[in-house]
């Protein structure tokens, strides 16, 4: 990933604490037991079991809980004998004292990608109609040649489901991809399409894709946002698929999409917040 172009998600980097809290690193070690086989990679959330932190079964909800952000590990490795840190758990480490950084803190603020699907690796856009609300994690691994993790987030709008376990703080404006259109019809409140021109060919819209005015230099909200992707064919006009427009869509459009969001564990969802 090239900061603020996000190419691939990257786990569950821990950002800040709720309500503007600094987050200063602050870290908890746990054991690993010995020969563990499952690796755990940077970004990933991890859990407890019979004492010892192991791999969050992903998505992470209210069935899946976690105690927090797996930060990196240490160990004396087994055939040098000396002490070893290292970005990742590979799994199999025969060493009686892996220890796993984890960021434990449930009012922790994390930053993390937006996907097309739960098991995709594919960049998709979170909506503005999403804050505050809920979104559902993914499922995947993470990546042996980079050490991190490949979680995320599920853009779609019918991924905030009540157990899910993330909740939307706010989108990061930073990575935010704009693409403008002249508006050719529809687009009245109530509606759920319309027609714009002007797009790249080839260029997908995902899921999730807010749908702007650009009134005197603003963006002015309709209210909108893409309920399905679209590839664009032609620089003629292209029929979006929106859910209910609030105000009418007109003049020059603009598209968002928005790759990352803010979010924290939900109350459900992180360990040290279940009764």
């Amino acid at each position: 990933m090239a900061y603020p172009t996000v190419s691939a998600p990257y786990g569950y980097k821990p950002v800040n604490l709720i309500g503007g809290q600094v987050y200063a690193g602050s870290t908890r070690n746990m054991s690993i037991q010995y020969n563990y086989a499952t690796p755990i990679y940077f970004g990933d959330y991890v859990t407890l079991t019979a004492g010892y932190a192991t791999l969050t079964t992903y998505p992470v909800n209210s069935t899946n809980t976690t105690v927090g952000v797996f930060m990196g590990c240490y160990y004396t490795n087994p055939t040098t004998k000396q002490r070893q840190f290292a970005q990742y758990y590979p799994g199999n480490v025969t060493s009686g004292d892996i220890t796993a950084i984890v960021a434990d803190d449930p009012d922790i603020v994390i930053q993390t990608a937006v996907t097309t699907t739960a098991s995709s690796g594919v960049i998709g856009s979170a909506s503005s109609l999403l804050v505050g609300s809920n979104m559902v994690g993914t499922t995947t691994t993470g990546s042996v040649s980079t050490g991190n993790g490949t979680g995320g987030v599920v853009g779609a709008s019918a991924a905030a489901a009540s157990s899910a376990g993330f909740r939307v703080l706010s989108l990061v404006p930073e990575s935010q991809i704009t693409s403008t259109a002249t508006y050719v019809s529809g687009g009245a409140p109530a509606a759920t399409s319309v027609a714009v021109s002007g797009l790249t060919v080839g260029q997908v819209l995902p899921i999730g894709t807010d749908v702007f005015n650009l009134v005197n230099g603003q963006l002015q909200y309709t209210g909108a946002t893409l309920s399905s992707a679209s590839t664009v064919t032609t620089t003629g006009n292209t029929t979006l698929t929106v859910s209910a427009i609030a105000t009418q869509v007109a003049g020059t459009v603009a598209l968002v999409q928005t790759p990352e969001v803010l979010v924290k564990t939900n109350f459900g969802a992180h360990r040290y917040n279940i009764a």
